[in-house]
């Protein structure tokens, strides 16, 4: 027997000012090194969609997939493997192969080498896309292992990365930032390097970038570390490092566990997902304390890791924790937000073998139409299992609500209401009465199975067209300040058009 209780809550948006703000490209998705041999759990789930194998099947969907409908979607390329990732270019790299299982090498792979054949097809793919890239380098090249901990000694040595960058700068493809090493802070995962080495060779490479992009008229960003947040190490890195040398501390979350437990009750438990926030709070201070030149970046989050989970990652469910994910990094002041993946694994954004969007997909997309880079205060005082955000709109002027409704037997009625602190009552009424029309996207899965791989928009399926493409996401409508129902294990933009409010003039 299924029941439905009604609970009216009322949720104040403060918008004198904006509480946080993000990138212009907040949304990020990932394409990682794996080999189709991967595998977890009896399980190969990444086939064809490393970066060694990428071109030949992605080709001909990711025109449409990608740039018409993002336009342009930020793009991270790295993952576990960056860090034995060889460039074929110049004179440092004798031997070229592809990535071997074995017992000797990180991860049980060997090295393996990205020839500039496929760097080109590659950018041929970015440059039509006009995507916003992110390249992970190697940042254990020349180093040695001198303890059974996995810590590598010595200093990085440069020669290769030189060599790919310049060949990178001579054929006119633009990379807008470089990552250093991948999961080598703190305690490592496989591999780690200490934070004064780290923060010396990180050094040494923004004076390599500096010199190899002095004729440019825009130089890339520096990131790093790109791994999991330890107190200690970052903030040790941050101050042997020094002002102006990392313009991005990228940082990994995984906070569901390992994929071969992840079940959907952990995803929409907010008690669970509240725990996570500490960290990007944490982070956040060590940077205003030791590194105030930089921003806080998620570098890579899956959810769950070892590829995501099976039965869960994919489907509809899962957009309870990654759109919870998206509002809780921005107002902790995190620029971008980088999901893994793009394709690949269980997590994807795209289904790894047909590449139709998966639920997430179409979560990050509306995230990246409507929610702009000033983030507001917003707040209630009903159930935790409602989940509240707020963003100035992205284009046209108002303001945008998320409302997740992680309940699956509570409807919340929702009445919105605007705090201006000590602005007259009068202006206040006066930019309401101004608001046009409310904007609604309601999603729910198919068939009310919140692990089905299909999203409902307002009602209807979320599938590409008979040409491939990406269906309309039309809203509905509604009185602006009429109350907003969000039913059960549901989700809702709404977006309130021509709201001048002092946080988004």
């Amino acid at each position: 027997i299924s029941f439905t209780i009604a609970e009216d809550v009322a949720v104040t948006v403060r918008a004198v000012t904006s509480i946080a703000k993000t990138d212009e490209n907040f949304v990020c998705a990932t394409l990682d090194w794996w080999p189709s041999n991967k595998c977890n759990y009896n399980q190969c789930p990444w086939r064809k969609a490393g970066l060694l194998n990428l071109i030949f099947s992605i080709n001909s969907h990711f025109d449409i997939i990608v740039n018409a409908a993002f336009n342009p979607l930020r793009i991270r390329l790295g993952g576990s493997l960056q860090d034995q990732v060889v460039y074929n270019v110049g004179n440092s790299v004798k031997n070229c192969s592809s990535f071997k299982n074995t017992t000797n090498g990180l991860f049980g792979f060997s090295r393996g080498c990205l020839t500039m054949n496929k760097w080109d097809e590659l950018n041929n793919l970015f440059g039509r896309t006009e995507a916003v890239v992110t390249f992970g380098l190697n940042a254990l090249f020349g180093r040695k292992k001198i303890s059974d901990d996995g810590l590598y000694g010595g200093d990085w040595n440069s020669r290769n990365a030189r060599d790919f960058i310049k060949y990178t700068i001579s054929k006119g493809y633009k990379i807008e930032s470089w990552e250093f090493g991948n999961e080598l802070c703190g305690g490592g995962v496989a591999a780690r390097v200490n934070a004064v080495q780290y923060a010396k060779d990180a050094i040494a490479l923004k004076a390599l970038l500096t010199e190899l992009y002095k004729n440019s008229t825009s130089q890339p960003k520096l990131l790093g570390p790109g791994g999991f947040y330890d107190e200690k190490w970052f903030s040790t890195f941050l101050q042997n490092s020094g002002p102006n040398v990392i313009d991005g501390i990228t940082h990994h979350i995984y906070n569901l566990g390992p994929g071969s437990t992840v079940t959907p009750s952990s995803i929409y438990y907010p008690f669970y997902l509240d725990q996570i926030a500490q960290t990007f709070k944490d982070l956040v201070t060590t940077l205003d304390n030791f590194g105030p030149w930089s921003s806080a970046w998620v570098g890579e989050s899956g959810g769950a890791y070892n590829s995501g989970g099976k039965y869960v990652s994919h489907t509809y469910v899962n957009s309870f924790w990654y759109l919870d994910q998206l509002g809780m990094t921005s107002t902790f002041n995190h620029k971008v937000y980088c999901r893994q993946s793009l394709i690949g694994g269980n997590y994807a954004l795209l289904n790894t073998t047909s590449f139709v969007p998966n639920p997430d997909y179409y979560s990050a997309l509306l995230w990246h139409r409507l929610m702009g880079k000033q983030v507001l205060s917003i707040s209630h005082t009903g159930s935790p299992y409602l989940r509240t955000y707020a963003h100035c709109s992205r284009k046209k002027p108002g303001m945008t609500l998320l409302l997740i409704n992680m309940s699956n037997s509570t409807l919340f009625t929702v009445t919105v209401g605007i705090d201006v602190n000590l602005y007259p009552q009068s202006e206040v009424q006066e930019a309401k009465s101004a608001a046009q029309q409310r904007e609604e996207y309601h999603l729910t899965p198919k068939d009310g199975n919140i692990q089905s791989d299909v999203m409902l928009l307002n009602g209807s399926p979320l599938l590409l067209t008979e040409s491939s493409d990406i269906p309309a996401l039309n809203p509905t409508l509604a009185d602006p300040w009429s109350p907003i129902n969000v039913a059960p294990q549901s989700i809702v933009f709404a977006t309130v058009r021509n709201l001048n409010i002092p946080a988004c003039a």
